[in-house]
């Protein structure tokens, strides 16, 4: 019962990037501005535009996050439909309607608890544990992004977290609600089966020749053979263009020498602080008391250095930190306002500062460890320096080489011979291609919906000349041409004469079963007769059935409000089954602790639906609305 709270979750988060920090906005924080009235406007919230390119972003980035987590397994097709484009165009309008209700209640995230996430993120971190911070740059700058971008984001996602947090863990559910529900699932049938299998009618049915050609006649397309095509076909992707770029090791050290910035690791300083909070708007009298308070815990510090941690759990006000004895962990420049940062920087290793004031209060900070600046040696950069710079040339590369892949199989359409020739290709040969791609050649090439459109339209089938450069993948062209064409045909009836007796046989025997077993459903509904029935079952929703699955469902779907009960079931390959149920009872021993996890997964789908309908009203307050007609997404309802 409870399979669909597993199956059937609402996320109110995206992905902002799968290896560092769960979110839930598909685009970046500058795509919240108006764009201006060049883009194409797909739709309105809050008074501001979502651009037609900012949609199409947004489904870039949902393929390329699904693509870096699905790995083997990913097909794009499944964001080329209608109702995924939809989706994400909705889910866009969605994100605009709680950006702008985070704004209107100025809901922002402070400086440790923003350093305090990125800190913990997993992916960061060096196995001692220490904040990994090449990593992290280079992460970013594979996203394009620079610390400040990323800073920004996630100060938005985590409010939008804090948004959808609050909303979820005020919802709940009654437990009378919970415990029916639970009830529900520990409910047990007592049942007794009668069978009428088809194998006891086989003796009974006559197929004649007349119905033979009826069903023939009835079902051509189960005996149609699809038109097929014999193609000859040329790849180019990206590893024909690394085969044609060569980078050299003075190419190597220019860039080195030109960038030494990127590898040297700058000062690193850990510290930790001590702080007592004062209002913005604090009276003289507030302030004369925290600075008082902030001054007796410096004096405490001073008195006993090596108790800062004990010192800070005890009296720091900063909830992100105080638990972890004030540890900030690694202090990068420009992550704290500027009176704590410049207190950091200033202090030695081991040094403890004086009353340093910002507007979050009073602080009292100690830089713990100082990393001096490390410059990495030529010879551990040189493999990915190679590597990037032969990405950077096959980038270039590879647009020239598909543009002449392009124009030689247009231009030169009665083979694909001379396209090989100039660029070192092969020409494979794939036998036996239909119109529908073939799931147990999914990652082929030659499988993808647009080749064997192209393979199939009457340019190549009628007049023989190759198909256009057709993209089946990011950087993988395609061209091919029809070396054989079959068409569609019909399979003689003599053929497939004997399959169609037996598909006949096997129908008509489950007529007969099902006619006799309605029959007897029919009797035992009027008069009570068991007689034929087998030993009474227990079925539950939380056992493996002792009766036939599909049985099982319609046994415990039917009303027994009056008993005994009696449900007719067709079973699949097997005939008719007519059920009596005889008693219901409840599990003499229900399990708490399944009936506990129950109750929570109910209650966090009501948080869900409640988060759910939240959003909805956001969306109306927003004033949103989805200017594209239906006809331009693919789709006949309102994608409101």
């Amino acid at each position: 019962m409870f399979e669909f709270v597993r199956n059937n979750k609402r996320v109110m988060q995206g992905v902002l990037l799968v290896i560092i920090v769960p979110s839930f906005v598909l685009v970046g924080v500058d795509s919240y501005q108006d764009r201006g009235d060049a883009a194409t406007s797909v739709a309105t919230v809050a008074g501001q535009k979502v651009t037609q390119q900012e949609w199409e972003e947004a489904q870039r980035r949902q393929i390329d996050q699904a693509r870096r987590m699905m790995g083997a397994q990913f097909d794009q097709k499944m964001f080329e439909s209608p109702e995924a484009k939809q989706a994400i165009l909705n889910n866009l309008v969605a994100e605009r309607a709680v950006a702008a209700e985070i704004a209107r209640s100025d809901i922002t995230i402070g400086d440790a608890a923003l350093q305090k996430n990125i800190l913990a993120i997993e992916a960061f971190r060096k196995p001692d544990g220490s904040f990994d911070m090449e990593q992290y740059k280079a992460a970013l700058a594979a996203q394009g992004m620079t610390p400040a971008m990323f800073d920004q984001r996630l100060r938005r996602d985590l409010a939008v977290q804090q948004v959808s947090s609050s909303i979820e863990a005020s919802a709940f559910a009654p437990r009378s609600v919970t415990a029916r529900l639970s009830d529900i699932n520990d409910q047990e049938r007592e049942v007794q089966e009668l069978v009428f299998p088809v194998a006891a009618y086989l003796p009974q049915v006559q197929v004649t020749d007349a119905m033979v050609k009826a069903y023939y006649d009835k079902n051509a397309q189960q005996f149609t053979t699809p038109e097929q095509v014999k193609a000859e076909y040329v790849v180019f992707d990206a590893d024909v263009v690394a085969s044609q770029v060569q980078v050299s090791d003075a190419e190597v050290s220019e860039y080195y020498n030109k960038n030494l910035k990127n590898y040297t690791t700058p000062e690193q300083r850990s510290a930790s602080h001590i702080l007592i909070n004062l209002a913005r708007d604090a009276k003289p009298a507030d302030v004369a008391a925290a600075k008082a308070k902030a001054e007796a815990a410096l004096a405490e510090v001073r008195a006993n250095p090596a108790n800062f941690a004990d010192i800070a759990r005890a009296q720091s006000q900063d909830a992100g930190s105080a638990q972890a004895g004030g540890d900030l962990g690694v202090v990068e420049k420009g992550t704290f306002v500027k009176p704590v940062e410049d207190a950091i920087f200033a202090l030695k290793e081991g040094e403890t500062s004086a009353l340093v004031q910002s507007e979050f209060g009073y602080h009292i900070i100690k830089v713990t460890e100082v990393k001096p600046a490390e410059q990495k040696p030529l010879e551990s950069a040189k493999a990915d320096i190679a590597a990037d710079l032969k990405k950077q040339k096959m980038s270039k590369k590879y647009s020239e080489l598909a543009e002449v892949f392009t124009n030689m199989v247009y231009e030169q359409s009665d083979s694909l011979k001379p396209v090989a020739d100039k660029l070192g290709l092969k020409i494979e040969t794939v036998d036996a291609l239909t119109r529908t791609p073939s799931p147990q050649m999914a990652q082929a090439p030659f499988n993808h919906p647009k080749f064997l459109t192209a393979i199939f339209g009457a340019d190549a089938v009628k007049n023989k000349r190759n198909t256009d450069a057709i993209e089946v993948a990011p950087s993988v062209l395609i061209a091919g041409r029809v070396a054989e064409f079959k068409p569609a045909t019909k399979r003689p009836l003599a053929e497939v004469e004997a399959a169609i007796r037996q598909r006949v046989t096997l129908e008509e025997a489950a007529r007969l079963a099902r006619q006799a077993g309605e029959a007897k459903l029919a009797a035992a509904r009027t008069s009570g007769d068991v007689s034929g029935f087998g030993e009474a079952k227990v079925v539950s929703r939380t056992k493996e059935p002792g009766i036939n699955t599909t049985a099982a469902i319609a046994v415990l779907k039917a009303d027994v409000s009056k008993l005994p009960a009696y449900v007719g079931v067709e079973l699949p390959g097997q005939g008719y089954g007519v059920y009596r149920i005889g008693k219901v009872s409840q599990a003499a021993q229900p399990d708490a602790a399944r009936r506990q996890q129950e109750a929570q997964q109910i209650s966090t789908l009501v948080g869900q639906a409640e988060m759910f309908n939240y959003v909805e009203a956001l969306k109306s307050k927003a004033k949103a609305k989805i200017n594209v007609q239906p006809s331009q997404l693919g789709v006949t309802s309102d994608a409101q």
